[in-house]
Formats: C-alpha cells, structure tokens, sequence
C-alpha cells in the first residue's frame, strides 16, 4: 500500500464565475459559472485525466490550478501534507477564520501567495497550450523560445545552450532546430518545442491542455508516448484534458469526469469502464467512443439534447435535463460525490 506523504496539488472548494459584459440600456449579463465547489487531489506522480464535452470548464479548471486564473472562490493547496489539508477543509467546512486556517494557506496555498513567491514557484507549474500553433511567438528562434525560461529564472547564460540542445535531444528534435522559426515546423513538431519549453526547468506538475487534439493520429502516437517516456524519467505530475476518451485511457492513471462545471465521477482508469455504479454522464461519453472495428454495426450511443447554459445552469442535479433516468428529485437536489467503491467517486442520486 502506498503511504501518501504529500498530495502535490489539491483544489478545495474552488469555483471560477467571470461577471457579465455591461451593457449601455438594462441590466448586465448574467455571469457565467465556469466550474463550482470543486474538491480535486492529485497526487506525486500519477496523471490524472480530465474528460468532459466542449464548454464544460476543463481548460479553466486547469489553469485556475496553477494560478494563471485565480478562482473566485476557493483554495489551491500545493505540496501539501493529508492531515494539515483535511485540517483545512474542515476549518472551511465549519465556516472558521482562526488563525490555524490562515497559517495553513500562507504556507501551502497557491492563491494566497504573493507575487514574489508565485514568481518562483512557476518554475515547478507549468502548462502546455491546446494549439501549438499560437502558443509559439512568431518573431522568435526555437533557441530564444527555449531559453526565455531560463533567463526568467535567472538560469546563467552559459549554460543555456547545452540545456536547449538537451531539451531538443530529449522531444526528438535536432541541433538545427535551434535556428528555426516556429512557422518553419509541422503541428507536431510545434508541439514537441511547446513540450520542450514546458520542461525546461524540471517542473514538478505540467497541465496538460489537449496536447493532441490539433494533430494527425501518427503524431498523436507519438507525443503521447513521448509524454509517457517524460513522466517516466522524471516522475512528472500531469494533469491530462481531453475529450478523447480512449488517449486519456492510454495516459492516465485515474480520470475524473465533468459536466458542466461540475465532477460528477472520479475513478481509477481501470475501473472506470467496468463499475457498475458509472454515473450515466461517464455512461454516454464511453457509449459515444466510435469503435475502431470495420465490423462492429452498432452506432455510437450521442446525448439527447444540448449542453446547458453555462450562465443558466440547471438546479440539483446539472445533468438531469439530458440523463434517462432522471426523476423529481434530481431537480431538487444536487447528488454529492459518493465513495461507492475504495477510491471510486460518484455524484448521482440513483447509483
């Protein structure tokens, strides 16, 4: 049995609304409700996958974890020991503001950092962009890309290009690359130099933003197990975000599944497919898999429906207006997220 001595990030709590656009005549737009009261740990390590439709807060949910987008409400805790984090989300369950809750934070919490502090720490948290192809300026070499962590991190220059020539070696790139402009490269090997920039400084948690989502399926093949190698030599910590459930399958240790601003499962990927207590949201996504099989005549099972507002959320339960077995009280209440089985999570009234 693995004794945890630290969880490496874990969100408590955490809830992302961006306010409305003012209008000249009336009132101003509702808010939107980018993801709420999300409880998150992911542990040294491991990856952990995160699924979900187009719009349903993966993407800000990731950068929230690392402190790009503060969230509105909620805590951040990273390195972070179990007993002083259960500590802390009791002490924010009952509502105290003593001074143990406000030493924990100063100590442990990204939000509450200051500027300064942040500063060093993003060297450990680090993201890599959904399209490689904005992600990369274009006015500068792949060796000036390279290196701008570095001078950011007062990394001295002389060693700057054997660490780049490194970098370059270990994403499978080439010494000539350096001279490069970033419109010079295909989508996969921009993605290798966005990989490259995201490890240059050894991080200890990258946020994995659809890394392969803009590629063709041989060079998804081999970023991912390009990611995989990484993870390996390094014990990098990875948070994974895609809609493709069968990459995530092959990437993650576990998965958490969300809808709509909202976890609704968290499993291990093994489980994931087999337990019979898969909310109906985790349901759908595996029915909507296309089969790869030339012989396999069974459609894919789609979702009725649209997905929600995310400025009008439905009330209880956020998946009840497209679930097949939604009944009066999944509108009166939202399910909280279960413990059904050791490590396996579900929030769904009926599972």
């Amino acid at each position: 049995m693995r004794i945890i001595e630290h969880v490496l990030i874990s969100a408590t709590s955490l809830t992302k609304t961006f306010a409305g656009r003012e209008r000249l005549i009336g009132k101003p737009e509702d808010p939107v409700h980018a993801f709420d009261s999300i409880n998150l740990d992911i542990l040294p390590g491991e990856t952990l996958g995160l699924v979900g439709e187009s719009g349903c807060g993966k993407t800000t949910l990731g950068k929230s974890l690392i402190n790009l987008l503060p969230p509105t409400n909620g805590d951040v805790f990273y390195n972070i020991p179990p007993d002083a984090l259960h500590e802390a989300r009791r002490l924010r369950a009952d509502g105290s503001d003593g001074g143990r809750l406000a030493e924990i934070e100063n100590r442990y919490s990204l939000i509450h950092q200051k500027s300064r502090s942040m500063r060093r720490l993003r060297k450990e948290l680090q993201i890599v962009l959904q399209d490689p192809f904005s992600a990369l300026n274009p006015r500068m070499l792949v060796r000036d890309i390279l290196a701008e962590p570095m001078k950011t991190h007062a990394v001295p220059r002389e060693e700057w290009l054997n660490r780049t020539l490194a970098l370059l070696n270990r994403v499978g790139l080439h010494e000539d690359h350096l001279w490069r402009f970033p419109h010079e490269f295909s989508g996969g090997q921009r993605q290798r130099i966005c990989i490259a920039r995201a490890i240059a400084l050894d991080p200890r948690f990258i946020v994995l933003d659809e890394p392969t989502s803009a590629l063709d399926v041989s060079v998804q093949a081999q970023i991912l197990n390009l990611l995989r190698r990484l993870r390996r030599e390094q014990r990098t910590t990875f948070l994974f975000i895609s809609h493709h459930l069968r990459v995530v399958r092959f990437m993650a240790d576990r998965i958490a599944v969300m809808y709509l601003g909202k976890v609704v499962q968290i499993g291990k990927t093994e489980h994931l497919q087999d337990s019979p207590s898969r909310h109906p949201y985790t349901e759908a996504l595996l029915g909507s898999v296309p089969e790869p099989d030339p012989f396999h005549r069974e459609p894919p099972q789609l979702l009725p429906g649209e997905l929600p507002s995310a400025r009008h959320p439905p009330s209880g339960c956020r998946f009840r207006t497209r679930c097949p077995i939604a009944q009066a009280m999944c509108a009166e209440t939202e399910p909280p997220l279960v413990e059904h089985e050791p490590g396996h999570f579900v929030a769904c009234h009926f599972r």
